[in-house]
Formats: structure tokens, sequence, C-alpha cells
């Protein structure tokens, strides 16, 4: 946490390449790119970088005075999804004579570069400015040393002429960058692949991303990288199974199997409103039981060799993905706080558009559960599997009027 003293230092001095300052409350334009900057810290200084709300350019107090909503809307920015990947930041407020001021802190990013609506910002001395081709490079190569996460590392068995360039350029580049960006790119295929997290450029080799998304047969370098669907016939998996299928392939052709599942096995049906009305209810609401899947995508162990497990009873719904909760998240403050195991995992299903943003998606289930009057959903925590059960929507009525 940023002392009173440092802070004091930081508005006497002038703008550097690791604090800007400003007296605008709600130019989220301005705040996004501050912050993308920052996270990429072109400079390496390996610390981190300040938005000072609430201070002119020649570092005195403007007089403002911050509420909660502005200290909220400034959070906000690291989930909203136009940050990609989410950067790690902390706000907080400093009273100061003649005014308060609100001080969005951020750290160097692990996965760079880090991306505000698909352009890549840094600092060049005091000033922002968006990423040359060289610099986009500098950023990529950095990562490999600092990269944490699984799917962020080199998956070496694999190659370039294992990605699929039509894929990739017509499915995914354009969601990830820039129309602008593109238009000026003519950069090669590998640098295009490592400015998104896809391919290491030091070990010239796709990252495990890079191979979730774009290699047609993942499961040939991560084996369990599929979800198995099963239908019973009863209560417990020892019934009969009347339906098996297994959603393989690249991480969009999953998630649009998975659609389709979803609409071939949900039970919808019709219940009169009124004499000329009627409504149509589901034993379970599709965006709860999609939003929990994608849970589960994005959150597994993709180390394991077990698949995500999707089985489907007559009475309730089971899913289940190897690896526990990850970093903050714990039993106690689940689902308010959340780690993220495989963020670049996490920044491609929300570009491929599965979700908006990022954390809400346990919230959502819950809520489009209670709204179709089904139980609550049942959640069970394991060191290695993380388990989520729901029950089906208890008779035909409309819902609190059963």
């Amino acid at each position: 946490m940023l002392s009173q003293e440092q802070l004091q230092a930081m508005l006497s001095e002038l703008e550097s390449d690791r604090v800007e300052r400003t007296v605008s409350v709600n130019n989220t334009d301005k705040f996004g790119q501050a912050i993308c900057a920052f996270a990429n810290d072109f400079p390496n200084h390996r610390q981190p970088g300040y938005l000072i709300v609430g201070a002119s350019d020649d570092g005195h107090p403007s007089g403002l005075s911050v509420t909660d909503d502005l200290l909220q809307n400034l959070a906000a920015l690291r989930s909203d999804g136009n940050i990609q990947p989410l950067p790690a930041i902390t706000v907080s407020r400093h009273s100061l004579p003649g005014g308060d001021l609100a001080v969005v802190e951020v750290l160097p990013s692990d996965l760079r570069p880090v991306r505000y609506r698909g352009k890549v910002w840094i600092r060049v001395g005091p000033r922002r400015a968006t990423a040359s081709e060289q610099e986009e490079r500098i950023l990529s190569e950095r990562r490999v040393s600092y990269a944490k996460s699984f799917d962020a590392l080199p998956c070496l068995e694999s190659t370039l002429a294992d990605l699929s360039q039509e894929r990739f350029y017509l499915s995914y580049l354009r969601r990830a960058v820039a129309e602008e960006v593109i238009a000026q790119n003519e950069r090669p295929f590998k640098l295009q692949l490592a400015s998104l997290r896809l391919f290491d450029l030091t070990q010239d080799c796709p990252t495990n991303a890079g191979v979730l998304l774009l290699v047609d047969a993942p499961t040939y370098y991560l084996p369990g990288a599929y979800v198995q669907f099963v239908r019973y016939a009863g209560r417990d998996v020892t019934s009969d199974v009347i339906d098996e299928k297994r959603a393989m392939g690249d991480l969009h052709t999953i998630l649009q199997t998975l659609d389709l599942l979803l609409d071939v096995n949900l039970r919808q049906y019709p219940v009169p409103v009124s004499a000329l009305r009627e409504t149509i209810l589901s034993d379970y609401p599709k965006v709860a039981v999609r939003e929990l899947l994608i849970n589960a995508i994005m959150h597994r162990n993709y180390q394991s060799n077990a698949p995500v497990r999707f089985y489907w009873f007559p009475d309730h719904i089971e899913i289940n993905n190897p690896g526990g909760l990850y970093g903050e998240a714990s039993p106690e403050n689940f689902p308010y706080a959340v780690g993220y195991r495989n963020p670049v995992i996490a920044e491609a299903i929300r570009v491929l558009g599965y979700t908006n943003r990022f954390g809400q998606g346990v919230l959502r289930a819950r809520k489009a559960l209670d709204i179709n009057h089904n139980p609550p959903a049942r959640f069970i925590f394991d060191p290695h599997w993380f388990s989520v059960r729901i029950e089906a929507r208890v008779g035909n009525g409309l819902p609190g009027q059963d």
C-alpha cells in the first residue's frame, strides 16, 4: 500500500514512466490506457505504476471529493474485459490538504503484452503511446522468464506447423485486436501469435494456450483437454447410459459443441400465464449450466489427463473439473474472490464471446437458478477437484407458484 509520504513525493516530482496524474474522473479510456501501460512496464522497472486521479499537472490536489462510486468504477476496470489479460490493481483513497486523491496501483504483468481494447499501450517517459512492432516483440520476449501460469508456458513438443492460420485469422485475431492495428499489420505469423501469448519466441514453439486454441487435436499434447458428456437413465453413475459424447477439438469447437448439447438436452415446456398467454420454462436455465461449464473449462488444471465431466441425471446435473480452487479463492470467500489458473485461456474465452465480465459467472448462474425456481447450486471443494451439482426444477408451475 502506498504511504502518504510516498504519495507526496510523487506529487512533488514531474510525471514519469511510473506515475500519471489526471483531474478527470470519468475518462474511462484514459484510465484504461494508463493501467494497460503500467501493466506492460516497458521500462522493465519491475515496480508498480500509479494513476493518481484528482491531481493537476503541477501535482496539487484539484479539490476532488473521492466517492465510493469513483473507487468502484476504477476497480471495475480490472474485470470489465477491456484490459487483457487481467491486470493486478489496488484502488485507494487519500485525503490531503486541498482535496482527495484516488490512487490506482498497477503491478507489472507476467503475461505481456497487455492490451486495452485491442491495442498495446506503454509508457515512453512521461507520456503514453501505442507500442510499435519492435516494442511488442520486446514485451513478448520478456514474458518467458516471468510467466507462471501453465497456459502461458511453451508446449515444447509442438511446432508452428501444428497451428491453424485460418482459425487464427478468421476466428480469433479480429476479435482480439483493434481493426486499425490489423490494417497496419505487416508482422509475421509468429510475432502476431506471440503478441497474444499464443507463441513463445524464445523456445520457437506455441504456448499451451496456443495449442488449446489453434491445434486441431489438442489432446495429442494435453490428453485431458476435452469434455466428457454422459446422460444417465438413473440417478447415479451405475445407471444405464442414454447418451455419451466427447466435446473435443480446439477450444472454440468445444464451446460450440457444448452449446449444441445443451440445446438438445434441455427440456422446455409451455406453461399458461393467462387465457391468451403462456411462458416457456425448463428444468434448468441454460445460462446457469452454460456459465458453470465455462467456469470448469476456464479454471481446470490442464496438466491433468482427466477431462471435464458433464453428467446429466433425471433429477440433477453434475459438472466436475480437475483442479481445486486456485490463488486467493477459498471455500470461505468463494465465489467473490477469484484466482485465475489459466489467465490466457480466460482471455480467449472472453475474446470468443462466451463471457463479458470476469469473476461474474458463478454469480450469474446463482441468479438464473433462483429466477427459474431451482434449488441453489451445491459446490464441493477438494484440493484436486472442483464440483458443482444443480438440482432440477421441481413442478411445472410459474416461479413462486409451485
